[in-house]
This record gives C-alpha cells, structure tokens and sequence, in this order.
C-alpha cells in the first residue's frame, strides 16, 4: 500500500461512532453559520493543538520564538494538566498536534504525554527541528505510539539550511532523520508517517527537487513544501523566493506585494480546532503566535465552556462578517499552502 494511503487508514482507523457523529454535528453548524451570519457551534473539536513549549534551540527570523520576541511567558507543558484536557477531550477528539511555538523534543514529558493520548485511540502528530532525535529519543518516539512526525529540513546543504534554520546543524536533522527510521524498521512499526517539510524560501527554492532525493535516500515516507509567512512583505523581503509560485504573496503593478488569495468570511478552523498554550490559554489557531487573542483559559474554566463561551463566538462571528479587521487573519488564507 502506498505509505500515504497507510497514514490516511491509521487516521480513520481512529473513528468512533461517536467522532463521526461530532464531526458532523461541526461541519453542519459550520455551514449554517455561514449561510445565516450567526456563529453557532453544536460540537466539540475535531483537531486540536497543544503546546509542549514555547522555548526553542534555534533563531530562525521569522519565527517568534527564535526570535525571543514573545511578550508571554516561556514555559513547558505539564503532564498532570495535559491528561486532565485529553480526558475531557478525548471522546469526541480525533487528531492531536502536540506544537504550536518552540521545539517540542525540549519537553521531557513529551513522550508520556503521546502515549498517554495514544492510549485514547487519538491520531497524534508534532512537528520538529530534528536536533533531539539521537539514537534513543527515536526509540521512545517509536515506543510512545506518535502517528506522524514532521521533520523540518529547509536546506539540503549547510550552507543553505543554516540562512533560515539560524544556529542549526544539518547533519544532526539527516542524523535525526535516519534513526527514525532505524528504529521503526527495528521495532516493525508502521508509525510515525515521516515528513520532510520544507519551506521554501528564497535561499533554498533551488533545492527543492534535491530534497525529495535526499528523503527517498534516508527512508522519509513523504516531502510537503511549504510557503513562508512573512511579516514585512508589502515592499518585498529578502527570504520571499523569486518564483512567487511558491509563495503566499504576489506582486502588484506598483512594485508593492499583497496577499495572493482573497481574504474571505469564513474559517472553517475556527470550528474544528483550536490551539491550546502550554499554560491552558485557548487561541483561535495557528497564526496567534503570541496570544494575543485569548478566549479563555482551560485550567480554570474547563475547555468545553471556553469552546461554547460567548467571547469565542463573538470572535467566530467577526470572522464571518470582516476577517481583514483581525490582525491575525491578515496574513493568511485560511490554512498554508502545502503541495508534496
């Protein structure tokens, strides 16, 4: 079987009865708010994120937290509060992303806290930089049962990885990358589906069909490209790729850049999923780097009355009557843009 199709079956091999009916009871509230202009949410979430951490070994430039540029807290995940959000979760809860800011492998309870939301029948993924994966930090990511690793790899020279991936080592993420795969050829296991996600910049674009030979030759079962989002490109910037087929923004007739796609009323994110930080603050999704937009808190409030809070569908319905007046839905288009 193709390794995609595999990792789609491990996926809905996760589905109850139950998650079915809750992702459908999600979807069609989705669809009624669109069409009556009135946010109404009769589910739980589908996905969620969950931060491990909001430190980081790198500096990449774009990336508050290689940047240090964060106006809230650093800190690490606590394993007695995360149980305590996937008990609560866990019924109706498909897919698990353990990432949000920062590098996961910094958490010394990430293993246990995998295995405790795989041990849910939960689908878990997180994302990395690949400098923690030695020899047996890839045997316990094997062991914890995690269903997807993303590997970030931006470079298949040092010389190109190491203008995006600031103080990183190439060596260490192919290192990384190999004894992943050693290990789930060790142990016989089908999981985690292996990604090399590379994003592409003006640095690397010339490398993008060279990383798809580097991960046939290590065992990676699949390479997603990614577009930059970039947080000063109206007059250009210096990491936007020259074939702008691979980016996010286009040019205009007076040599400034806009957004590619149009900023429509509608996200379907922000009925589906969530993000929650390391110290229980519910964010919108993705793109709130630094949480500026809280619509509640967890270990106080218990997520099911922050999901249905009267602040979070007040947020949803600002979305569906003018997302260009949300900062943080100005520089993107519902989602990135990945192609493999």
């Amino acid at each position: 079987m193709n390794r995609n199709l595999k990792d789609i079956s491990n996926l809905l091999s996760k589905l109850t009865v139950r998650r079915l009916f809750n992702f459908s009871k999600i979807l069609c509230s989705y669809y009624l708010s669109r069409i009556t202009g009135k946010a109404n949410v009769s589910g739980m979430p589908v996905s969620i994120s969950i931060e491990p951490t909001t430190s980081c070994n790198l500096r990449c430039p774009e990336c508050p937290s290689g940047l240090r540029a964060f106006s809230r807290p650093t800190g690490m995940l606590q394993p007695d509060f995360f149980e305590k959000v996937i008990d609560e979760l866990s019924p109706d809860l498909l897919y698990l992303i353990l990432y949000f800011q920062g590098e996961p492998y910094l958490n010394k309870n990430l293993f246990e806290m995998i295995r405790y939301a795989s041990q849910k029948k939960i689908y878990t993924a997180t994302s990395t930089n690949a400098h923690y994966l030695d020899d047996d930090n890839a045997r316990k990511t094997i062991e914890s049962g995690l269903d997807r690793l993303i590997i970030s790899i931006d470079g298949t020279t040092q010389e190109t990885y190491q203008q995006y991936r600031i103080g990183g080592s190439l060596e260490k993420v192919i290192k990384g990358a190999e004894n992943m795969v050693k290990w789930k050829n060790k142990l016989k296991s089908k999981t985690p589906h292996l990604i090399f996600q590379f994003l592409v910049v003006k640095p690397n674009e010339h490398q993008i069909k060279e990383v798809q030979q580097l991960a046939k030759s290590i065992g990676i079962d699949e390479v997603v490209y990614k577009t930059a989002q970039l947080y000063d490109y109206v007059h250009g910037n210096e990491l936007m790729p020259n074939d702008l087929s691979h980016s996010r923004y286009k040019k205009n007739k007076d040599g400034t850049y806009s957004i590619r796609n149009p900023l429509l009323n509608h996200c379907w994110r922000m009925w589906h999923s969530c993000v929650i930080t390391w110290d229980g603050n519910v964010v919108p999704c993705c793109f709130d780097k630094d949480a500026s937009h809280r619509l509640g808190q967890v270990a106080t409030e218990g997520f099911k009355k922050v999901w249905h809070s009267e602040p979070y569908n007040r947020f949803r319905k600002l979305v569906l009557k003018s997302r260009s007046n949300i900062d943080i839905c100005t520089n993107c288009t519902e989602g990135t843009k990945v192609w493999t």
